[in-house]
This record gives structure tokens, sequence and C-alpha cells, in this order.
């Protein structure tokens, strides 16, 4: 089977930047589902499209085409006494943009009373080169397209 719309594509991948440095390799196959679900990146499923298992691919995907252009603006200083005990460096928080959307800030550094939290992306900003082996596709169930993502192995667990 090809991959077209409303398939579950299985595949493993690599990601770099632009100097070829690693940033993430799968430690084990993942499932998205094809076909405008925002289950990956639109520049993936472009160069997927039609495609069978055991097809293999490098692409270079540009800051737009993947995380985006870094927006300074989601970049906050916040004393570190509006936190709970043990806020720490990588951790994740919810929270608001400026123009009240939700968003997700990483915390970036903890100097004495501040903490400093960043809502970009941590490949935001950069180029990268995404290797890609497909394994496996198979058509969608009704449930998968009707929850808009993969159920079951490698995918979602409701």
């Amino acid at each position: 089977m090809n991959i077209d719309q409303d398939t579950v594509v299985t595949l493993t991948y690599k990601v770099a930047d632009a100097t070829g440095l690693l940033l993430e390799a799968a430690t084990e196959p993942m499932a998205y589902l094809h076909g405008g679900y925002g289950n990956t990146l639109p520049g993936i499923e472009a160069a997927l499209g039609g495609k069978a298992p055991g097809y293999q691919t490098t692409l270079v995907l540009s800051p737009e085409q993947a995380f985006g252009q870094r927006d300074e603006s989601l970049v906050r200083t916040i004393p570190r006494s509006e936190f709970p005990p043990g806020v720490k460096v990588g951790g994740q928080l919810q929270g608001r943009t400026e123009d009240g959307r939700e968003q997700v800030f990483h915390v970036v550094k903890i100097k004495g009373p501040q903490v400093l939290l960043d809502g970009n992306h941590p490949w935001a900003g950069k180029a990268l080169r995404f290797s890609l082996t497909v394994l496996d596709v198979r058509a969608a169930s009704a449930e998968e397209i009707a929850h808009r993502h993969v159920h079951g192995a490698h995918g979602h667990h409701h």
C-alpha cells in the first residue's frame, strides 16, 4: 500500500541540524495519520505522499518549513518566587502569551531570583535535516480518522 490520504505511516527518523549535528533519533518507530491532520510537518507529508514501505529519504527543511523562526516575544524572565518549589532547567510549564493563547514554556535558565522561560520550540530558527525510513503503511480506521490521530502501537493510546 502506498502513502495516501487517511493512511497510517510508521517510520523511523533522525533529525540533524544544518551542520549535521544529530539532534534526535527515534528509539522506536513512530506512526502518524497522513493527510493534513497536523500529526507531522507538512514538508514531511509532501515528501512521503505516494511512497511505499522501504522508502528512504533525507529532507532539508528551512525554519519556516519546520518549527518557524524564533519569536523573541516568547522569551520571559519571571521572578523565581512565582514558581512552585522544585522548578528546574529543562522543565516545561503551561502559560499564556500576551494575546491570551495557551503556550508551553521551557525553563532554560535559573539565575539567582530569576527564571528564564522560552515559549519557542527548541528547534525554532533552525534548518533541519530529517532522515526518514518508511516501515509500514496501512489504511486508517474510521475511529483514527474521526479522532485525527493514530491509535495503538506507536500511536496514541486512550
